[in-house]
């Protein structure tokens, strides 16, 4: 990748905007730590698809996982939701939060949707501008073009174009250098390691920032869409917005540094260790699920005659880890008294947990398996 130029910049009036070249194109590199980590990326991915094989129900777990990629990448974005607030219905939400936490819920959709749709639309900017729409429903950027591709000019940090952090290509230059993205990701002739390809695509769409807003989210949701592409990975179960956000300066400088130095190894190789930290936590977070589970299993086979209602109770709150008297009520078709029982009875089992306090409108957490996803 010595030979590798990022771009150029182009005089636009009172500033410079960067235009990136085309990369559908053969790459190859030097650094010999890359062939590592794509070693210990594939070994890695390859046990965490077979957890994700093996473990019965793992859609509930998976869900909990897109909330916990919605939480990681809207807070590189600037919200602010905890990942509690992520599972809570939006009556339990504080009104000063509710815009953030809509913002979360815009990405579970925009996600959940793609996911669904992959295998009836190419994994295209047709299918990525249905997300982007999604993703600025209703929220913050609901003005700024939801699912079009930009007709103007837009920046990154800055009180305007003049200081801006990065300005990217201008809208004109749009089409072009996505139709090249396109052609780069599709392309079987290049014969160059997906992961590779899938570094260099989310690099190069940052580059071009094709939306008004929203494209950080957009960019990092299409990583999982390509793993899942190119069977790599057969279930969502790897976000890298965890790693990116605990990694946020790094994350900006790195490709920053591509742009600015043509250096694209050292990003292959951020991206690559990210991979390789991430499929590393998803795989010791299934290590603790299933022990748990087996955890829970045993204790509430004491309950007797509830242990039914409670098996359907937990099955319901590995997707939804925070529950009041109502919506158990309501999930199990039991009564209120019933329903009050029963997580009387997981409480003192210390299977759940109750987090207000109060002698009403109580809520109750699944709190050590929540904790899995905080970490």
């Amino acid at each position: 990748m010595e030979k590798f130029k990022a771009g150029t910049y182009k005089q636009q009036g009172g500033y410079k905007s960067f235009t990136p070249f085309y990369v559908n194109q053969y790459f190859a590199w030097e650094n010999p730590i890359i062939d590592v980590l794509l070693e210990q990326a594939g070994r890695l991915l390859g046990e965490l698809n077979a957890y994700a094989d093996i473990i019965p129900d793992v859609d509930f777990f998976i869900r909990m996982n897109v909330s916990k990629e919605a939480r990681d990448s809207t807070r590189i974005e600037g919200t602010k939701t905890e990942l509690d607030e992520v599972v809570l219905p939006q009556e339990e939400i504080d009104p000063e939060r509710r815009d953030d936490w809509e913002e979360v819920q815009n990405y579970i959709e925009a996600m959940n949707f793609a996911i669904a749709e992959l295998p009836n639309i190419p994994l295209s900017m047709r299918l990525l501008t249905e997300v982007h729409k999604r993703l600025l429903s209703g929220v913050r950027g609901k003005n700024r073009g939801p699912g079009e591709i930009r007709k103007s000019q837009n920046r990154i940090g800055g009180s305007s174009f003049a200081d801006a952090i990065f300005v990217p290509p201008s809208a004109p230059e749009i089409p072009d250098l996505l139709g090249d993205l396109e052609k780069f990701i599709h392309n079987k002739s290049l014969h160059i390691p997906e992961l590779i390809k899938i570094a260099i695509t989310h690099y190069q769409f940052e580059t071009i920032h094709p939306f008004l807003d929203g494209n950080g989210r957009c960019g990092r949701l299409l990583i999982i869409l390509q793993l899942i592409n190119t069977n790599i990975l057969t279930k969502p179960v790897l976000y890298l917005s965890t790693f990116f956000e605990k990694n946020r300066d790094t994350y900006y400088d790195s490709l920053t540094r591509v742009r600015t130095t043509n250096d694209l190894e050292q990003w292959i190789t951020f991206f690559l260790n990210g991979i390789v930290e991430t499929a590393q936590h998803g795989i010791d977070t299934f290590k603790e699920i299933i022990k748990l589970q087996k955890e829970y299993e045993t204790k509430i086979l004491t309950l007797g005659s509830r242990t039914k209602n409670a098996q359907k109770l937990l099955q319901f709150m590995y997707t939804s880890p925070i529950v009041n008297v109502k919506t158990v009520e309501r999930k199990l078709e039991i009564s209120f008294s019933s329903a009050n029982r029963l997580l009387k009875s997981l409480v003192e089992l210390k299977i759940l947990e109750e987090i207000t306090g109060h002698t009403r409108n109580r809520l109750f957490v699944l709190e050590k398996y929540i904790n899995l996803f905080r970490s």
